[in-house]
């Protein structure tokens, strides 16, 4: 009960002094004369790192703030702030983690993981080599960051089976070097072909 006491706590002294703050800086803070844009955008600033900070409310609904701050204050216009937030970028990584987390979900990663096993061995380098093909093969076909974000799982799910068995200490430089691996050969692939 305490536990969840105090937590309540926290969270109402986020949430209202985080608005006291910000309300406190919009009226009386003058960070540029002549521009209280800069003011204003420092005043939502410091409201959104104090909710996240707090986790007063979500952290996705904290992150939209700007979408209504942002043109209510003049700092932008609705449009350019809708445009950041909806860029195609941004749905790359959308559709790269749903990818992945539709794989961790079926446990296709630990699938894929055991077929690049069987077909290069349990030889460190081996599997390096195996993970690094595999990877720059997808990227051919695939955007770099996508098949960086479908192969990460895979790894993942690799380097807890070999922390168990070997040790976290014993992988951990191993670990890395599978990871930079796959990064370094998405980039190789996707300059093999124009669709990469």
């Amino acid at each position: 009960m305490k536990i969840s006491s105090k937590f309540s706590i926290r969270k109402i002294i986020g949430l209202y002094g985080g608005l006291l703050i910000f309300l406190l800086i919009i009226i009386f803070g003058d960070l540029e004369p002549g521009s209280p844009e800069i003011t204003y955008t420092f005043a939502v600033a410091l409201l959104m790192a104090i909710w996240w900070i707090t986790e007063v409310i979500p952290l996705a609904i904290t992150s939209l703030l700007p979408v209504v701050l942002f043109p209510l204050f003049g700092i932008m216009n609705g449009k350019d702030v809708s445009a950041t937030y909806f860029n195609h970028v941004i749905f790359l990584f959308i559709g790269g983690f749903i990818v992945a987390l539709a794989m961790q979900k079926w446990n296709l990663h630990k699938r894929i993981a055991l077929k690049i096993l069987i077909f290069t061995g349990i030889s460190p380098g081996r599997i390096l080599l195996g993970f690094m093909l595999a990877t720059a093969f997808l990227s051919m076909w695939i955007s770099n960051t996508a098949t960086t974000m479908m192969m990460i799982p895979i790894l993942i799910s690799i380097i807890n089976k070999l922390e168990e068995i070997i040790g976290k200490k014993q992988i951990s430089k191993y670990s890395i070097g599978l990871l930079l691996g796959v990064a370094y050969s998405a980039s190789i692939g996707g300059i093999a072909t124009l669709v990469g």
